[in-house]
């Protein structure tokens, strides 16, 4: 009888460790980042703004030219019409009504031109950001990193952004040594 009870307690106490141990695993390490953050601080976020505003600078001055030039047009062709001929003036409308239309398809042109050019250099941005968070992940252990935004509640304790830009512009800046 005795032996029985100690076989018990000893199975009773032998229960109680591994349940505490199962009990006791690891709790799961999220980060959190902020791309927006990332895009307004970083070196290549700032970069990647200032391109994107020369070449919409750029495209816009021409399209400017361009309007200007239409108006001139239409002013000559007002002032101009009364002495005019019907041809002559039936020439200058259409060559208006060509610019005009000129003008719609390379304000379209430029658009698409400066969403192409956009994507373009985010998804380096992404790339290089992509690469980076892997790291981080891997070597700290992180089960999960996610986007700040897709996120309704998250302590600051786990935002990683910081120390993310720090490795971007250190990366970029090494990029544009070579």
């Amino acid at each position: 009888m005795r032996a029985v009870k100690c076989a018990i307690a000893l199975s009773l106490l032998v229960l109680f460790f591994f349940t505490n141990s199962l009990f006791a695993a690891d709790v799961a390490k999220i980060g959190v980042i902020d791309l927006q953050k990332i895009l307004e601080s970083s070196n290549s976020g700032k970069s990647i703004q200032a391109e994107l505003k020369t070449q919409k600078d750029k495209m816009e001055s021409d399209l400017k030219q361009k309007g200007s030039e239409i108006e001139t047009i239409g002013k000559r062709l007002e002032r101009e019409s009364m002495v005019m001929s019907k041809e002559m003036r039936e020439d200058k409308e259409r060559e208006q009504r060509i610019k005009i239309n000129d003008f719609k398809s390379l304000q379209k042109k430029y658009r698409s031109d400066l969403q192409k050019f956009e994507v373009q250099l985010m998804n380096q941005l992404q790339k290089d950001i992509k690469e980076l968070v892997d790291d981080i992940g891997k070597k700290g252990g992180y089960l999960l990193i996610i986007n700040k935004y897709s996120v309704l509640y998250a302590p600051g304790s786990i935002d990683l952004t910081d120390s993310l830009i720090k490795k971007l512009n250190a990366k970029t800046g090494k990029r544009k040594k070579k």
